[in-house]
């Protein structure tokens, strides 16, 4: 079985260069778009050619302090902001990033590679973290009551955390940004954000949105870089930064976390994933592969909640994997804003290297390849959706985040096998399972030790949800109720007997 792989390698359309031509390309800096400090810029790249998109401002060291130094010098009158008027500015911001749903897609989709009804899928997602904090905002409330003894009284309040460092990955432009920006600008803090060097066209788009929606000068400021150690490093280390927030791999996050120690930063921190999706002898078949394409194949596999291991019950293990086979074998890859296109490429030849080692890996250890398995020939960084099977345990695609199109598929015999083979991974992010025992379940939910889980359903990121994992997964909650407290301190007032 053979995926095809069709799409125009000649240069960008005319629309498309007009287009790229009318994005933002400076560092936004207290208010103002401005060129980098040494007047020195970097590439960003359309993955499906290799070719140049656009060339962008490359912050420098001082440029990250200037921008730190904006952010701290409103930090006390954004956050004596009323809440209302934070709120309204998200809500207009909703409204403008809704309105330009179209630009933001052909964006993502020119920078990232995703097929533009994944781009469209995310802008609406992106955008519903604006809707959401900018109703929280005003629902931040302490309490009141009196002490045990009936000697004082006890008056708890939240206020802002103060400046903070976004610093967000590639596979998610639009959605990694509102996630973070949206309850920071509800609870009232100032930002810096870092946006990914692969993916910062979306991000500065964003910002101008923010820009047309009111947000005050200061409160938001953008610095692209190539050198991010360099930028963000003196930023964790001064004193003025109090909370850093971090999607990306595992090991950086390790790294920003020790780095933060020395302020004693409040962090949170989305990490890496290997999700496991379970399939049980009780499953709806038909579900389950449904549900196993949106898991692996979301963002061509490029997302921490991708399903990594598929553990199916040894009386369906066969069928699965040819019937999930046949299903990916179908896809068309090519350009994202090409028509048809199912699969877009991997976002550069470094991280299509990583997949292509790991399915070599998972061969010469035994496994069996029932479609993909080699990158595709020609210009992009394509590589096939690609089912194993057979796939022995010491292979180490079933330990790594493949972040690619690639379905490992290994079998068990009893619920039990099933639980310690999904927790065997320093991991704990997402997982799936796929049974129509309720009381199993729950069991599940309760014994696979992870941070969100899917039940019959191959998506479980939402808005209104807390977003985030255990173990080496990460650090805190994004989204839900739970997300605006990430951005407020809690302060204790204590007052005498009134009395």
């Amino acid at each position: 079985m053979e995926n095809t792989l069709t799409f125009d390698t000649s240069a960008l359309t005319g629309a498309e260069r007009t287009f790229v031509e009318s994005l933002p390309t400076q560092l936004y800096i207290d208010g103002q778009w401005t060129d980098a400090s040494d007047g020195g810029t970097s590439v960003v790249e359309d993955p499906s050619t290799g070719a140049v998109l656009t060339r962008i401002a490359d912050a420098t060291p001082a440029d990250g302090h200037r921008a730190l130094e904006a952010a701290a010098r409103v930090q006390e009158s954004w956050a004596a902001t009323p809440p209302r008027e934070r709120g309204e500015i998200l809500r207009r911001a909703f409204e403008l990033v809704t309105a330009r749903a179209e630009d933001f897609a052909l964006a993502m989709t020119l920078e990232m590679g995703k097929p533009l009804a994944e781009s469209r899928g995310e802008v609406a997602y992106g955008a519903e973290f604006l809707r959401w904090f900018s109703e929280e905002a005003v629902r931040v409330s302490g309490r009141y009551s009196t002490a045990p003894d009936g000697k004082s009284r006890l008056l708890v309040t939240k206020r802002p955390v103060g400046p903070c460092l976004f610093i967000t990955p590639w596979n998610f432009p639009l959605a990694m940004a509102t996630r973070k920006i949206a309850p920071a600008i509800a609870a009232g803090c100032t930002m810096v954000l870092k946006p990914a060097n692969l993916t910062p066209l979306t991000a500065l788009l964003f910002t101008r949105v923010l820009e047309e929606a009111g947000l005050p000068a200061g409160v938001l400021n953008v610095i692209p870089t190539t050198r991010p150690g360099d930028v963000t490093g003196p930023l964790i280390r001064d004193s003025r930064l109090r909370k850093l927030s971090f999607t990306g791999s595992t090991g950086v996050g390790q790294q920003l976390i020790a780095d933060s120690a020395h302020q004693v930063l409040r962090t949170s921190m989305e990490l890496g994933g290997n999700a496991p999706f379970l399939v049980f002898e009780d499953a709806d078949l038909d579900a389950a592969i449904d549900g196993a394409m949106v898991a692996k194949l979301r963002n061509m596999g490029e997302a921490c909640t991708a399903a990594n291991r598929f553990i199916v019950h040894e009386s369906l293990a066969s069928e699965f994997s040819e019937r999930l086979a046949e299903r990916m074998s179908s896809l068309v890859l090519g350009r994202g804003s090409a028509d048809g296109t199912n699969i877009g490429p991997l976002i550069d030849a470094k991280s299509r290297a990583k997949v292509d080692e790991l399915v070599t890996d998972a061969v010469d250890c035994g496994a069996t390849v029932l479609t993909g398995g080699a990158p595709s020939d020609g210009e992009g960084y394509f590589y096939p959706p690609t089912v194993l099977t057979n796939v022995p345990a010491s292979a180490r695609i079933l330990h790594e985040e493949v972040f690619g199109p690639v379905a490992p598929v290994v079998s068990f015999s009893t619920e039990d096998e099933a639980i310690a083979l999904a927790n065997d991974t320093e991991y704990g992010l997402v997982a799936y399972a796929y049974t129509r025992d309720l009381n199993r379940g729950i069991r599940l939910s309760e014994k696979v030790d992870v941070g969100m889980f899917g039940l019959n359903t191959g998506i479980v990121s939402n808005p209104a949800a807390p977003f985030g994992g255990v173990k080496q997964s990460g650090l805190g909650r994004e989204g839900g109720t739970e997300g605006i407290e990430e951005f407020l301190e809690t302060r204790y007032i204590g007052i005498a007997d009134p009395s």
